[in-house]
């Protein structure tokens, strides 16, 4: 017998009108963005909290973590804090950039209001007085004296670079548009971004080069802090006469351009100490040699989207963010020998399924490597795991779950970061969040503040 569906079809209208309803009814109990409090402020008036937890090494109930990866036994303390230049209804306030520990106790790193308009922010972190200083704001920086050029309507509205410090003591780093389109255009008078750098303890701040590439941004970059020279990878400006990626060789001691090249790289490159060598892989793998001035071919290197500094073994770790033919997967940590230019694919180390990895650090034994994966969004789905690599047995650890505690307890969803740094003893982990603090559980990528973290590694997960 036939069975009559006309009765289903009459509702089905009705059920997708009851669902519309609940979801935007739902959606209507979310605090917007303009009901927050700028500054973001702590409870009491508190400027840094500290807490300890077993929450930390307890996996979300729903989380399935892979084979082989385990839990701390210890749980860390963690001191959290907001960034206080966050003044104002950003668009949104977030972090792009690589950071930077100097010493046991100081940690420099950006965020910055990245959308047409905006503005970066370069912070410097005391763990020792628990103090969080603004050294720089660019958008206030350039719009004082000439450095605005009349007609130039475009700030950077990221530090999308890794922060490094040079051997004058001096921090460089570089800035990128905000908006991805409309910003670098001739309408907006623009000519290309900058070098900069920044000497911490007088916060003065100085530009090193304008424009050294013209019409590009420089979201990529690393310091020789010894030889003095800023690598510097590009992006095109909507106008620019010259399109791809360009390649920047600058040396910031002379001011002066050593090289500009095409198929330069995208998002990071491996620095060897030892060599002076740049490695990185665009339309094929690629070494830049500072003894001559050159870029030859280095078909074994894979897609470079993060890396460790160099090693006491001659070991740099990374991970890729595209396939490579035989070479590392995403989510797999591979292993760069500085003096042999081997790579060595190690195996897939992250807690679940998120893979994305645009910042990490090894300790100073060449042991451990720390990372977090999923920067770009979405890891408060598998608890904002903060990870662990151990180099001699090959295994992956879950230092702490932060998400579900910080959602809990402070109303802050760290949801992804693109700069961290560690302590010279290896024992303070310090990352720069995405977050948001408007109930947004679901890992939709909708941040709007940053936040920061000091995670202070037990002695007992970090044994030589």
């Amino acid at each position: 017998m036939k069975k009559n569906n006309s009765a289903t079809f009459a509702l089905c209208p009705r059920l997708a009108w009851v669902f519309v309803t609940a979801v935007f009814g739902l959606a209507s109990w979310i605090p917007a963005r303009e009901n927050l409090e700028w500054p973001p402020t702590l409870p009491d008036a508190q400027t840094v909290v500290t807490d300890t937890s077993d929450a930390f090494i307890t996996p979300p109930p729903d989380m399935e973590l892979r084979a082989g990866v385990t839990v701390a036994v210890t749980p860390p303390t963690i001191d959290f804090m907001y960034f206080h230049g966050q003044t104002y209804l950003g668009k949104p306030w977030s972090v792009w950039g690589d950071a930077l520990a100097v010493g046991e106790n100081l940690y420099y790193t950006s965020i910055g209001d990245h959308l047409r308009g905006g503005t970066s922010q370069l912070y410097e972190y005391n763990s020792e007085t628990r103090a969080l200083r603004l050294l720089v704001d660019i958008a206030e920086y350039l719009k004082q004296g000439d450095h605005l050029p009349e007609g130039m309507k475009y700030t950077p509205g990221k530090i999308h670079s890794r922060i490094d410090r040079g051997r004058d003591g001096w921090l460089y780093y570089s800035t990128h548009r905000g908006s991805t389109r409309g910003d670098t255009t001739d309408e907006q008078g623009y000519l290309g971004d900058w070098i900069f750098r920044t000497e911490p303890e007088s916060a003065v701040t100085e530009i090193v080069a304008k424009y050294p590439v013209e019409k590009h941004t420089i979201p990529a970059s690393v310091l020789d802090p010894d030889r003095m020279i800023y690598y510097g990878g590009t992006a095109a400006g909507n106008d620019a006469p010259v399109k791809g990626v360009r390649f920047l060789a600058y040396d910031v001691e002379n001011r002066e351009k050593l090289l500009e090249a095409p198929e330069g790289f995208p998002r990071y490159a491996i620095f060897s100490s030892t060599t002076g060598k740049v490695y990185w892989n665009n339309n094929g793998g690629k070494v830049y040699d500072p003894a001559d001035n050159t870029i030859r071919e280095a078909p074994q290197i894979p897609d470079v989207r993060a890396a460790t500094r160099e090693t006491p073994q001659g070991i740099v770790y990374a991970f890729s963010q595209r396939r490579h033919e035989d070479m590392p997967a995403r989510g797999n940590i591979w292993a760069f020998n500085v003096n042999t230019e081997e790579v060595t694919d190690l195996g897939y180390v992250q807690a679940a399924d998120h893979t994305y990895v645009t910042a990490m650090e090894s300790d100073p034994s060449g042991r451990y490597v720390y990372y977090v994966a999923g920067s770009h969004g979405n890891i408060i789905n598998e608890g904002t795991p903060v990870m662990q690599y151990d180099t001699r047995t090959g295994t992956a650890k879950v230092l702490a779950f932060v998400g579900p505690y910080y959602d809990k307890t402070y109303g802050y969803t760290p949801d992804g970061t693109f700069g961290i740094g560690l302590s010279s003893d290896g024992a303070k982990l310090y990352i720069t969040w995405n977050g948001n603090r408007r109930g947004l559980r679901t890992g939709s990528r909708d941040w709007e503040t940053c936040a920061m973290m000091v995670i202070h590694i037990p002695e007992s997960e970090r044994r030589l």
